[in-house]
């Protein structure tokens, strides 16, 4: 494998960060994560600019243009011959010595590795995957912006463990208030008749590039989408569900919590339509 260091196509062995790296240390850094489809990286620009808003938020400096990024990820992607892949872009404070002042830091760490893309199994598209809601609570925007898509990603890895305990693929993280904010990777819909229904960003959720690519599907196919806070007990009576992320896209759900659905209507038209736009389409580059 080929990975872009700091400006440099290095080979895996090669590509190393100092055990100083805040990164490493202090989870001080941010990240990306984006699929290619026939080597062209979907919403690429909507990636960047999130990732721009989380360098704002952290007040991470990044020494390269919007130009430069892309050229860096396509790069990326050349190097190790896929067109088929996941990339994942991770931009750290870089060194800096003991402690949590970022006074002294020196020049960020980039770094952007490519992976071929390995598909989920098809069952979880045709009858859907099991969510359990986790006991572990989605961090506050108070002490951590979840709108940071930040390298401590502690939370939503205690999340999924506790799915994966339960032979759950996925975990729904309620905030402090109980109400529905995310999963552990994942954006949660669910419908209701005609209408489609999911967090809103006052619940403390990331806003996913892919769950804003179905919000613009259902304004554009003609389904009433509403973004509200709501508690479990809504999400139960539903008809249908299902979360989104950019590696995943679309993926049904057939339980939570014990309580089943269906692969529904609205679910089988979001999944249509979006494969229906993939490219030559509706991808950007």
């Amino acid at each position: 494998m080929k990975i872009y260091l700091n400006g440099e196509i290095v080979c895996e062995s090669e590509a190393r960060v100092s055990v100083f790296d805040r990164g490493f240390m202090y989870g001080d850094g941010v990240f990306e994560t984006m699929r290619s489809y026939g080597g062209v990286v979907f919403k690429i620009d909507g990636h960047i600019r999130r990732l721009r808003r989380s360098l704002n938020m952290t007040s991470l400096s990044l020494p390269l243009s919007d130009e430069d990024l892309h050229e860096a990820i396509y790069s990326t992607l050349r190097a190790n011959d896929l067109t088929e892949a996941v990339v994942r872009l991770s931009v750290t404070r870089g060194t800096g010595p003991a402690g949590l002042s970022m006074a002294l830091c020196g020049k960020p760490s980039i770094v952007i590795a490519a992976r071929l893309f390995s598909p989920y199994p098809q069952d979880y598209y045709t009858n859907g995957i099991k969510l359990i809601t986790a006991k572990i609570v989605r961090t506050p925007p108070g002490a951590l912006n979840p709108m940071i898509k930040s390298l401590n990603f502690l939370n939503n890895i205690l999340a999924k463990q506790e799915a994966d305990g339960t032979g759950a693929q996925e975990a729904l993280m309620l905030n402090i208030n109980g109400h529905m904010a995310e999963c552990a990777a994942s954006n949660i819909f669910f419908a209701k008749g005609d209408t489609l229904y999911t967090p809103s960003v006052k619940s403390g959720i990331l806003d996913g590039v892919m769950r804003a690519h179905v919000l613009q599907l259902a304004s554009e196919t003609g389904i009433n989408a509403l973004e509200g806070e709501f508690f479990p007990a809504t999400l139960y009576r539903a008809d249908e569900v299902f979360v989104t992320n950019s590696i995943m896209e679309i993926m049904p759900v057939s339980a939570v919590d014990g309580v089943s659905y269906q692969v529904g209507q609205v679910t089988l038209k979001l999944m249509e339509e979006f494969k229906r736009r993939m490219p030559p389409g509706q991808i950007e580059k």
